[in-house]
């Protein structure tokens, strides 16, 4: 399978796919285990793209260094260290579909609440829901584990505090910076990180690096409305591809 040339132009997209999120271009990077699931199961696509998430996370957190909230950073790091813990806690009875499918359901109707309202716009950030992000930053870190997903959850707590695009991203990087790192360990004793896997993830470092840095050209230059308005659209699709993923795993209906 790893032999194919149609695996590697698919691994090399996904792999680009993880280093335009983490330059910055919104949920691009939830395109990445997806793709990969074509060959593989999501879970196993997970483990081969972790290597290739962190190694993006140090040159985003080159780039974005300065910039991010640090009140959002520590609701973020407390609720995705509990959802990781539950993620890892639960991995051999979690019904994956099931997952999907809710955190899709949730994301859709947040993307379509926002876009309705016609509200994405700067803001001043004043106050912080901190009941609120920790629900939604543990349900992120849950995701996350389960199959690098955690971006809706994370950006329903997110997208509505006003945070200029460069904070908004910066405050990303550096929180699934984060949660990327202390999946390691539980990823190892799942039997997810293997030397086979590490030796693909190393070559698919080329072209997430370079995309990093596309990402972070693109975001310098698109507007700061038109910034949070793709974000928002993108949150609806990848909601919709989502809940798409969710149905097709359940085995509900016979397409």
């Amino acid at each position: 399978m790893y032999d194919t040339w149609i695996f590697w132009i698919i691994a090399v997209f996904a792999a680009a796919t993880v280093g335009l999120g983490k330059g910055g271009l919104p949920v691009i990077a939830s395109l990445a285990v997806p793709s990969l699931s074509l060959f593989m199961s999501p879970i196993s696509a997970a483990g081969l793209l972790l290597p290739v998430y962190i190694v993006s996370d140090i040159f985003a957190l080159f780039f974005y260094r300065k910039d991010f909230d640090i009140r959002v950073l520590k609701i973020s790091i407390l609720g995705m260290t509990i959802g990781v813990l539950i993620g890892w806690a639960t991995a051999d009875f979690v019904i994956e579909w099931v997952v999907t499918i809710i955190i899709g359901l949730m994301g859709l109707i947040f993307a379509i609440n926002e876009l309705f309202r016609n509200s994405i716009k700067k803001t001043n950030l004043k106050k912080i829901n901190q009941s609120k992000g920790l629900f939604w930053c543990s349900i992120s870190g849950f995701t996350s584990f389960i199959s690098h997903n955690g971006g809706p959850p994370w950006q329903i707590f997110v997208i509505p505090l006003g945070l200029s695009k460069t904070v908004y991203v910066g405050s990303s990087v550096l929180a699934f910076s984060y949660v990327n790192a202390i999946k390691v360990i539980p990823y190892f004793f799942l039997g997810q990180l293997n030397f086979g896997t590490i030796k693909i993830a190393l070559f698919l470092l080329i072209p997430a690096s370079l995309a990093v840095y596309i990402g972070y050209l693109a975001v310098k230059i698109i507007p700061e409305k038109v910034f949070y308005l793709i974000i928002s659209w993108a949150l609806l699709i990848i909601s919709c591809k989502l809940i798409w993923d969710g149905i097709f795993l359940s085995k509900l209906f016979i397409f």
